[in-house]
């Protein structure tokens, strides 16, 4: 136990984030930098090293928590690193980016603030990417199996990985015209700059994993030719079939889906644009959708200079402390105030969109909405509520429906769907196509990122014991596997 009284010595502190004012004039991560080592040591202490660590089951990697949160006590950085890597390929994605389930399921969270596990996770990974404890991991021996991976986001990038490192050639095929996916071109640089995505790549590239961009599979080369050329597929495209709503006014001038806007907002980092084709600037923009692509599509139209962002969410507004229904330690549905919403903006629940209104050119002007209500169950609009509020950029962050069904891929190799309409998998990740397996929210559904790199770990095991006989590669969850999330 790393201090048994720093639970009772120590509150909770996090990180510093940057002012406001200061950090809507760039686009690099809202925190501080060097902000939590000062003060991580300290919040590591507050782990209680339970006797059943909660948090284990919280997160679906399994992360050893108790005993790195121990090592970052300790400022053994390297130990705490190779604990931190046991169970997790990319501890500076889900760092930054994971809503922390873990942190609901804290033991200490009963009836204090939790532990930190987050903050504390992302000071280990910066600490050993500066000292130099992250390095290629080559494989002994090569195994003379092939695997195709489709899709480079954190599913793909996991399996491709724990593949190479178990002695097999790995190819990753990428639509985009860089690898990352969605952390790529989903995520804002606000969020996660892409240096920590270049230098993964880097790693995997020294270590054997080979990269093809700009090949949609599909389109640009058959499943059945991919099929032929490899002896296993991991197919980790995504659930990139975006919810759409189709209501009048839909096809006006303005209304994007949020994968349409965000990416390029991205490319301007990159050096692709000056400025955004699709920009906010000076413009009233509304955003449909509560949830974190939501808060998304907010920081990024802050940033881009609206005159006003408007945040819509068909949901109630969720509470401040957990429902009688979603006790300790299951992931609770809460209030969240992320860093785009801390920039300004408005939050408005429980309203549905009716339809648009544009000009004579067919723009978007206008956003008409009625507030609605649940009446035995079901969402039913309030007479007397209509209203219209102005909107010259819509963006659609609704979630999303399912994987890309217009390229080809579940026709051409013959995949079943669930009842879903997932890709359907069995206890080895792999689909009704023997040597074809799923993994991340192609086969789950829109899911989240430390699901995503659980899901890709598991694949490359059945993947690896399907082309070997047997596998020595962890897996952490079954494909049915809903851990404590509600």
């Amino acid at each position: 136990m790393a201090d048994p009284k720093g639970f009772l010595n120590h509150g909770r502190e996090v990180a510093k984030s940057r002012p406001v004012d200061v950090r809507l004039k760039d686009w690099n991560e809202v925190y501080v930098p060097g902000s939590l080592l000062p003060i991580i040591s300290k919040q590591a202490s507050r782990c209680m090293d339970c006797g059943i660590p909660f948090c284990h089951n919280g997160c679906p990697l399994g992360n050893l928590i108790p005993e790195w949160n121990d090592y970052a006590y300790r400022e053994d950085w390297a130990a705490a690193s190779e604990r931190l890597h046991a169970t997790n390929n990319f501890p500076e994605f889900t760092g930054r980016l994971c809503p922390a389930p873990c942190e609901s399921a804290c033991v200490l969270g009963i009836n204090q603030p939790a532990v930190t596990i987050k903050n504390v996770e992302v000071s280990i990974i910066d600490k050993a990417w500066d000292s130099g404890d992250v390095e290629p991991q080559v494989p002994e021996r090569l195994s003379g199996k092939t695997v195709a991976v489709i899709g480079s986001g954190p599913a793909g990038l996991a399996a491709a990985q724990q593949l190479t490192r178990a002695g097999h050639t790995v190819a990753v095929y990428e639509r985009a015209d860089r690898i990352g996916g969605l952390l790529r071109y989903g995520i804002p640089e606000f969020k996660m700059e892409k240096r920590h995505i270049n230098r993964r790549i880097e790693q995997m590239r020294a270590e054997g994993t080979r990269f093809r961009t700009g090949i949609e599979i599909g389109r640009d080369l058959k499943a059945t030719d991919l099929k032929k050329r490899y002896d296993a597929v991991v197919i980790a495209a995504g659930a990139t079939t975006a919810r759409d709503l189709p209501v009048p006014g839909r096809e006006l001038k303005g209304v994007y889906q949020a994968m349409e806007y965000l990416p390029l907002a991205n490319k301007v980092q990159e050096g692709d644009y000056v400025t955004s084709p699709i920009s906010a600037e000076g413009k009233h923009v509304v955003v449909i959708g509560g949830g974190d692509t939501g808060a998304d599509c907010v920081g990024t139209a802050h940033r881009q200079g609206a005159a006003s962002v408007t945040q819509l969410e068909i949901m109630p507004r969720p509470g401040e402390d957990r429902a009688p229904h979603q006790p300790w330690p299951t992931f609770p549905m809460l209030y969240k105030v992320t860093s785009a919403h801390e920039e300004g903006g408005e939050r408005v629940y429980s309203v549905s969109t009716t339809h648009f209104e544009g000009d004579e050119d067919g723009n978007v002007q206008w956003l008409h909405l009625t507030e609605v209500e649940f009446i035995d169950g079901k969402l039913t609009s309030k007479p007397g509520t209509e209203r219209k509020i102005p909107a010259q950029l819509v963006t659609l962050a609704m979630g999303f429906t399912g994987t890309d069904r217009e390229n080809g891929v579940v026709e051409q190799f013959g995949l079943d769907l669930d009842e879903r309409g997932n890709i359907a998998r069995d206890a080895d990740f792999q689909t009704n196509v023997p040597g074809v397996f799923v993994a991340g929210d192609a086969g789950r559904g829109q899911s989240l990122i430390v699901w995503a790199i659980a899901e890709g770990r598991s694949a490359a095991r059945g993947c690896d014991r399907f082309l070997t006989g047997a596998s020595d590669l962890p897996a952490p969850i079954k494909p049915t596997d809903r851990s404590l999330m509600v």
